[in-house]
């Protein structure tokens, strides 16, 4: 699959103009050098950054709001007081900008590419993420914060609340973060991509200010 993802990013910018093939380049870069496939993130100082695609510090800034504007990135972690930013490749993201290029490198990794898609109706609607009790009797109170959070995303949309928020399971919610456990990688990148927002403002509504989701895999 890394080498999958690599191959769609490069092809994708050797179809765009000048700029994309450059800032593609410069991501197949940074993954292939830094990127930590088992935490599923990468972790590296902007100054590194410049030095590995020799430019200034002003262009990796730029280069990185891009990325992350563009959702080929989401951001864990903000670079503040010191601490080096982290950031997650967005493999949705990745797949659906890339798809009309498949075809340009082969069949055979076009149809690779089809089944491994993580979006694709075979990754989503035949998964069930939910319990099957969940669709048709009350959440139980399990005495946390995320009762009332999950009662009112189930109110505001109660399809993906069967689908998607129902089965996280409450971790903690100390030191600005609230914490909910999912139950695959596939599942917590889902919903960083899809659905932060909304989470962030039913607990911000539910619980209070100055919290940030985090979404971690259950054990």
């Amino acid at each position: 699959m890394k080498y999958d993802v690599l191959t769609a990013l490069s092809v994708l910018g050797l179809h765009g103009s000048p700029a994309r093939q450059i800032s593609m380049m410069r991501l197949c870069a940074l993954i292939t050098a830094r990127y930590n496939w088992k935490l599923d993130h990468f972790c590296v100082g902007q100054p590194e950054m410049a030095r590995m695609w020799h430019v200034t510090e002003r262009t990796v800034k730029r280069e990185i709001k891009r990325w992350v504007d563009d959702r080929l990135l989401i951001c864990v972690r903000k670079g503040v007081r010191g601490r080096v930013g982290a950031y997650r490749l967005n493999l949705l993201r990745v797949y659906e900008v890339s798809r009309d290029v498949w075809m340009a490198v082969g069949t055979d990794y076009a149809e690779r590419m089809e089944g491994l898609q993580p979006a694709s109706p075979s990754s989503v609607v035949q998964v069930d993420f939910a319990k099957p009790a969940q669709d048709d009797t009350p959440t139980v109170d399990d005495g946390t914060s995320w009762y009332a959070v999950s009662q009112r995303l189930k109110t505001l949309y109660p399809g993906k609340h069967r689908n998607w928020f129902a089965p996280l399971r409450f971790v903690s919610d100390k030191d600005g973060r609230y914490t909910l456990a999912a139950r695959s990688g596939f599942v917590v990148r889902y919903l960083e991509t899809h659905f932060s927002t909304v989470m962030a403002e039913a607990v911000e509504a539910e619980v209070g200010l100055g919290r940030r989701i985090v979404f971690v895999v259950d054990d």
